[in-house]
């Protein structure tokens, strides 16, 4: 049987080859989510977060990550120059932008100034998984238009096809409003007027149509949509 001091020596060994991460977003559900997609990899970690600019530029000081996944608006808030910090800190690190849409101006003056890749927050799991992959490999990511050398477009960076959301009915919106607030089906139950096993069944069928596993990632999705959801009263 190894011993403990081998097997520590192991897991130093096997985090000493993996890939660091630092993410850099001011929406909590969205690091959390993004974590968990990453810690699914065998090559990958994720060793800090940061909500804003000053705890980035600190994060990446303490913790020398191999890439930095930025929000668009932490990396272009207009009030300093995040990506050149970053270098200056740590300069292998590289920086993936998560955003929406940006014109080819911006996106190709984000580039020269140090960008790596460039990828909509509305992306699959997979697709952050193999954009950080790539960068690590000294590779480009870019919006897919601009990767095949065209203008561009909404298109890149969403998907212009009819939504899973689109065929959420106006209960199931509410299940999800109370849901993102953090309420327990206990407690959805009681503000809906419906029993607790009703709600489970309304979130098997919301899981089933947009394609999440559980309530995080649901959370998860309803930010990356920007569901229109129902204000809910907090519940007391």
């Amino acid at each position: 049987m190894p011993s403990t001091t081998n097997m520590r020596g192991n897991r130093a060994a096997n985090n000493k080859h993996r890939t660091k991460i630092l993410i850099a977003d001011s929406e909590a559900v969205f690091r959390v989510g993004l974590k968990k997609v990453f810690g699914l990899e065998d090559d990958l970690r994720v060793v800090a977060q940061a909500e804003n600019a000053l705890q980035l530029v600190a994060m990446v000081r303490s913790f020398r990550p191999d890439v930095a996944l930025v929000q668009q608006e932490i990396l272009l808030d207009g009030h300093d120059d995040p990506v050149r910090r970053i270098q200056n800190e740590s300069p292998a690190c590289k920086v993936i932008l998560t955003g929406a849409q940006l014109t080819t101006a911006e996106i190709n003056s984000l580039f020269q100034n140090g960008v790596c890749g460039i990828i909509p927050r509305s992306a699959q799991p997979e697709e952050f998984v193999e954009s950080v992959r790539r960068v690590v490999r000294g590779e480009t990511v870019r919006p897919l238009q601009m990767e095949n050398g065209e203008k561009p477009s909404v298109a890149a960076y969403g998907d212009q096809k009819v939504r899973p959301v689109d065929t959420l009915t106006p209960r199931e919106k509410a299940i999800i409003s109370c849901l993102t607030q953090g309420w327990r089906n206990r407690d959805i139950a009681q503000h809906l007027t419906i029993t607790e096993q009703t709600v489970k069944n309304h979130l098997r069928s919301i899981y089933d149509k947009v394609g999440v596993s559980d309530r995080l990632e649901l959370a998860l999705y309803a930010i990356h949509q920007r569901l229109d959801l129902p204000p809910v009263v907090p519940y007391s």
